[in-house]
């Protein structure tokens, strides 16, 4: 079966990030503009997409559309797509998440410093 998740060295993700104006920059990269809505706002939004997501039939291809049209991070370009990375290289709390999860799974909501997360765990190439 080959190594656990957790234990593999690399891993590749996307999420979708919803910032509050307790994020560290809280500055939108999709919109340049200054995020204004709450930690609870946050929370809110992204316990709907990610019902909508686990509802759809092909989860991964909405969450990818929804972070295109809704993640505060420059990634939504790719779709939340953040490439390959290894240990160390993200907030812990996104690290262990993205770690955790199995190829094609999507994870509860994550809170870093960032502002709060859902992420889909991709296929490395």
């Amino acid at each position: 079966p080959g190594p656990s998740p957790a234990r593999m060295a690399e891993c590749r993700a996307a999420h979708l990030l919803v910032k509050h104006t307790g994020s560290r920059n809280p500055i939108s990269r999709r919109t340049n503009e200054r995020i204004t809505r709450s930690k609870e706002e946050a929370l809110t939004m992204l316990n709907k997409f990610r019902a909508e997501i686990l509802a759809a039939d092909d989860p991964p291809k909405l969450f990818m559309a929804l972070a295109s049209k809704h993640s505060d991070c420059s990634s939504y370009r790719a779709g939340g797509d953040l490439g390959p990375f290894g240990r160390g290289q993200m907030q812990r709390p996104f690290e262990e998440a993205a770690f955790a999860l199995r190829v094609g799974e999507i994870s509860g909501i994550v809170d870093t410093d960032s502002g709060v997360h859902i992420i889909l765990r991709l296929q490395l190439n």
